[in-house]
């Protein structure tokens, strides 16, 4: 065969495969929504509630971990209770063509919950919880001792009004 023809065939392989990895139907969303609302449910209760077989719902899971859309389970935890106390968004203004790998290496600090490329005035944002005004402190400076962050801006919240993520 001609490799012109077996990589059209690769890419529109490819292409359907894509297309079945974002497609969801009704029962993927239920099943995804059941789950984000409440991930210690099992197969089978998820089944009931649904009014589905407990083999559908186990083959959507699957798929929904296989395509990524299910990146994996977690409890969701009130980090006040845990003792941290500070929550602080952070804007980083980075030099140019080094964002990437600065994000990279900010995302492995262990206070750290997101970092966000933005647009606008600065480069990135970071979400970080802190036990301590020393921890939030030390934090800070570290960033600002990485190698091409020209300047930070920290936000300290005051009140949480809502922050869950379990959006679907």
């Amino acid at each position: 065969m001609h490799k012109c023809f077996i990589s059209r065939i690769l890419i529109i392989h490819l292409y359907i495969g894509m297309m079945k990895m974002t497609e969801l139907d009704e029962t993927d969303i239920k099943v995804l929504k059941t789950l984000v609302l409440n991930a210690r449910l099992s197969s089978r209760q998820i089944a009931q509630k649904l009014g589905i077989s407990t083999g559908t719902v186990l083959a959507r899971m699957k798929k929904l971990e296989e395509t990524g859309i299910i990146k994996g389970y977690s409890a969701i935890v009130d980090h006040e209770k845990l003792g941290y106390e500070l929550t602080v968004i952070t804007e980083v203004t980075v030099s140019r063509g080094k964002l990437l790998e600065l994000e990279r290496e900010i995302a492995k600090f262990k206070n750290v919950c997101c970092v966000y490329d933005v647009t606008g005035l600065t480069d990135a944002m970071i979400i970080a919880k802190f036990k301590s005004r020393k921890d939030l402190s030390d934090f800070t400076k570290k960033l600002l001792r990485m190698p091409f962050v020209e300047r930070t801006n920290t936000h300290l919240v005051l009140t949480t009004v809502k922050e869950d993520f379990r959006i679907v």
